[in-house]
């Protein structure tokens, strides 16, 4: 109920609202306040909601709603500016407000928001009606939710009993059927065993049988193992002869054999009794192995000749990775740059390891590509293709001091082709044993695939 204090009852201002804000009105008050808080500045905020001012409305009544309320209750002058927003917002509203007649078919509850707001005489009054109004809503509407819940349980009592009469009828019909098939089993059943026992009567009959025949069987045996020792006397007998015949013939020339063994005995002792005396050495070296000339897997890349073709044919760069155990070094910007510089590093990158990756995959020949370090803004995140080794020079270091290091780590006489343009890098590496290659040869060998 609504207190009135200081003699005025008139004065909207002075009344008091003897119990908690209800619920719907508090939600109303804090959704016109946010509307409304969007048209103040910073300046006409209570210090305690400046932090919400720049949070959009729907944020600000869920973030700041308490601190809205609070701020509504407590400062007058806040109360007074959201009054004025909402007489611009809601002029019919505030108007009938004003005038002590609310529209009948207004909300209730938004009318009591808006008399909280607005505080015209009787406000407290709107405000408990409102509530009271809310909780006979909420009141109805929960006996109207118990009421449909109760016809829903009905209804679904309703179907469960047909369901349990339907399921009880079917398990009756389930059991009449399964008592049949019992008594047709045990019709089976009996007739089985009675299969059975013939079964066991001619099982006896085949035993019985079975050992007659396993007794004459062991007879027929032991017969047969008395000729089989027969036999095998008669047989040592006859291999004792053979044996005799044998001896006497290898006997008719046994003095020849033993003249001619003596004698090859003799040589032999007589030159192994020299070898040692004039302590000969095994034989290792074949006179073959005198002739000057190539052996296959000898020749190095210094070797390959032009042959009649042009230091930029690349049948060149073929012979060279025919070489066994060759290694190919490839000055990565240095060829990209001769053959399609107009493209990003990223993508020249690519595409040179994709080609060099399928000419690794056709030679065999061991793939390094080189790239300089310097020309990145970060470090690469790349998956090397396979067959082919990617490096990229430290900082401070470049690109053709890396590619010298790898010619160094190479031991002597291992095939080393290195692919440059750079004068300085291909004299370079040419001292270190390796074979230079210009960039243009292998961009004609990667473009033949």
């Amino acid at each position: 109920m609504a207190e009135t204090t200081g003699g005025e009852p008139d004065d909207g201002a002075a009344e008091v609202l003897d119990r908690p804000l209800p619920d719907g009105v508090r939600r109303r008050v804090v959704q016109i306040v946010s509307d409304g808080f969007g048209g103040l500045t910073i300046a006409e905020l209570p210090v305690q909601l400046r932090q919400y001012a720049r949070f959009a409305p729907n944020r600000r009544a869920k973030f700041a709603g308490n601190a809205m309320a609070a701020a509504l209750e407590t400062d007058p002058l806040f109360r007074q500016r959201i009054a004025e927003k909402l007489r611009e917002a809601q002029p019919e509203l505030v108007g009938a407000l004003d005038s002590g007649a609310p529209p009948p078919a207004a909300d209730p509850l938004d009318v009591a928001a808006a008399a909280y707001v607005l505080r015209p005489a009787g406000w407290v009054k709107l405000v408990t009606a409102a509530g009271e109004e809310a909780l006979r809503a909420d009141a109805e509407r929960a006996d109207e939710e118990s009421r449909a819940e109760l016809e829903r349980l009905r209804e679904e009592l309703a179907e469960a009993r047909a369901h349990t009469r339907t399921e009880t009828e079917r398990l009756r019909a389930e059991l009449e059927s399964a008592k049949k098939e019992s008594e047709s089993l045990h019709r089976k059943l009996r007739g089985a065993l009675s299969d059975v026992k013939r079964g066991e009567a001619a099982l006896r009959k085949l035993q019985g049988e079975m050992d007659t025949g396993r007794a004459e069987g062991q007879a027929q045996v032991s017969a047969a193992e008395s000729e089989s020792r027969r036999l095998k006397t008669r047989l040592s007998e006859a291999e004792a002869a053979l044996e005799a015949t044998r001896k006497a013939a290898r006997e008719g020339r046994s003095v020849e054999d033993m003249r001619v063994r003596l004698l090859l005995d003799t040589v032999l002792d007589a030159a192994q009794g020299l070898r040692r005396e004039l302590a000969l050495p095994p034989v290792s070296v074949r006179p073959a192995e005198t002739v000057d000339a190539v052996e296959p897997g000898r020749m190095t890349p210094k070797d390959i000749a032009a042959r009649a073709l042009s230091e930029n044919d690349p049948a060149i760069l073929d012979q060279l990775l025919a070489l066994p155990q060759a290694h190919l070094v490839v000055d990565g910007y240095n060829v990209t740059k001769t053959g399609y510089p107009q493209m990003p590093l990223e993508k020249q990158r690519l595409r040179l390891l994709g080609q060099l990756s399928q000419l690794a995959a056709q030679t065999g020949a061991e793939v390094t590509c080189v790239f300089d370090g310097a020309e990145l803004a970060a470090p690469v995140l790349l998956a090397p293709p396979r067959g082919v080794r990617v490096l990229f020079s430290k900082p401070g270091v470049t690109a053709d001091e890396l590619i010298r290091q790898l010619v160094r780590a190479e031991p002597p006489g291992r095939p080393v082709i290195v692919v440059s343009t750079d004068r300085e890098v291909a004299d370079g590496i040419a001292k270190a044993g390796a074979r230079p290659v210009a960039s243009v040869v292998l961009l004609k060998r990667l473009s033949r695939g």
